[in-house]
């Protein structure tokens, strides 16, 4: 069955979440948005492109940085109000320089840091 990405439940701006996780390690390595027309420029072109809310434009994941998504399979949950994006991450995913932006934990209240940025 063809995918049409107008199926896909955007939020009253248009927009849906996406998670980002690794390929090999199954690691959760960012959460962004996408809207109709990202979804389907990730389809076509296989590099990860987002909507970004701040500056109103496209951005493909490691255009400026180097850090590249590539789409190894682009998933939806039951309610097609989310996506999940597998991808091959070259270098780190968080602007922090960090594999994964969820490197904080709150444990009994404590914030701790779970990764160092990459060197």
């Amino acid at each position: 069955m063809a995918f049409d990405p107008a199926t896909l439940a955007y939020n009253e701006s248009g927009l849906i979440p996406v998670i980002a996780q690794a390929e090999t390690s199954g690691v959760v390595l960012m959460m962004a948005w996408m809207n109709e027309e990202a979804v389907k420029r990730t389809l076509a072109s296989g590099k990860v492109t987002y909507w970004s809310r701040s500056r109103q434009s496209f951005w493909i994941k490691g255009e400026t940085s180097g850090n590249v998504q590539e789409l190894v399979d682009l998933r939806m949950d039951c309610d097609k109000d989310c996506l999940l994006a597998i991808v091959r991450q070259s270098g780190p995913a968080c602007h922090t320089n960090r594999l994964s932006c969820f490197y904080t934990s709150v444990t009994d209240g404590c914030e701790t840091e779970l990764m160092s940025p990459m060197s």
